[in-house]
């Protein structure tokens, strides 16, 4: 019965650092967006990748470059 008055002021300051946790989150703008991840991974805007007609060969191959001229 004794360790109760242990237990329940540290479960209090436990449940209290948890509230003040998902306080601080909540103003930090952790919740402020939360589909908008979810539909950007669907979102295609990267640039497209353009293919190059053949690699030239007097560049040398380097540490396993694709020997493709820059440009």
């Amino acid at each position: 019965m004794d360790v109760l008055y242990l237990l329940i002021p540290l479960g209090l300051i436990v449940m209290a650092i948890a509230i003040g946790a998902f306080l601080w989150a909540i103003k930090s703008g952790q919740y402020d967006d939360l589909e908008g991840p979810a539909h950007r991974i669907l979102m295609d805007d990267d640039d497209p990748l353009i293919p190059r007609k053949r690699p030239d060969p007097s560049l040398k191959q380097e540490h396993g470059s694709d020997n493709i001229r820059p440009h």
